[in-house]
């Protein structure tokens, strides 16, 4: 899946000490790669990995293949090694909670693709203003698991709040849908599935994972199905016929809002494949 025709559904997370790692996760079949320089990084190796990232983002990674690399950063020190670097799709930025951030972090990395990264209430509270800020930021998401200790929710659900409400600004500041928060359990493939169908209902598309095997659950629940397509291939070809709002054989009532919605189900099947 190339980068320039598709929408990516699947992203990988990747730790950015391991460059032996991130060169194999670049096969994975992911359609994005994350190099993670945060979380994923004990303290001691930070350095390390970050040095070893900016060497690995010398040169193009996309390539032929069209993978491209994005960095979860950690310090402005991680920003300012490798804004510029051409192997550099982008930069996913932790714990963000004013536009204020993002307006800096643009001035040091001009030109790069920025993801700001939800983790807290008061990143939550300002979702609309971070993902309006700047024209560099083309997409914004969650990171539950710090936000779930942020706000001591206990049930999974106790979420979907703070979700519904990341997936309305980013369609009210003209971005793409966000991507759902990894799922941390990697052998609860039914758990993924099942959280996945739920992300997807909410209005997500796509999910990052933070082990291969994800992957293919991920891509499986995130594409439209045949019946879905071809539900929105009724639907548009009845609106080519009749302007107003109308009613399908089966009963189904059509109006704008319900033909716009179809359009965007076959546009995220052409553009996934």
């Amino acid at each position: 899946m190339t980068a320039a025709a598709a929408v990516p559904l699947t992203w990988l997370y990747v730790p950015g000490d391991r460059p032996d790692v991130v060169r194999k996760a670049r096969d994975s079949g992911a359609d994005v790669v994350i190099v993670d320089l945060e979380d994923a990084v004990a303290p001691d190796r930070k350095a390390y990995a970050r040095s070893a990232t900016a060497e690995l983002l010398a040169e193009p990674l996309a390539g032929t293949d069209g993978v491209p690399v994005h960095v979860r950063v950690h310090t402005e020190a991680d920003i300012l090694a490798l804004a510029g670097l051409p192997g550099l799709a982008g930069l996913r930025l932790p714990k963000i909670t004013h536009a204020a951030t993002v307006h800096h972090i643009a001035a040091l990395a001009p030109g790069v693709a920025l993801c700001p990264l939800l983790e807290s209430a008061l990143g939550i509270e300002h979702a609309y203003t971070i993902a309006a800020s700047h024209s560099q930021v083309r997409s914004i998401a969650i990171g539950e698991i710090d936000l779930r200790a942020d706000l001591g929710v206990r049930d999974d659900t106790g979420l979907d709040w703070s979700r519904s409400r990341v997936v309305v600004a980013a369609r009210a500041a003209g971005l793409a849908p966000p991507t759902q928060s990894v799922f941390p359990d990697v052998l609860d493939l039914d758990g993924l599935w099942k959280s996945c169908v739920h992300g997807r209902a909410l209005g997500f598309v796509g999910r990052a994972a933070i082990h291969p095997r994800q992957l293919p659950v991920i891509e499986r629940a995130f594409r439209p199905t045949a019946e879905e397509i071809e539900a929105a291939q009724e639907i548009v070809a009845a609106a080519l016929t009749d302007a107003g709002a109308l009613a399908l054989p089966d009963g189904r009532f059509v109006d704008a809002a319900v033909v716009a919605s179809a359009r965007r189900t076959l546009a995220l099947a052409e553009r996934v494949g």
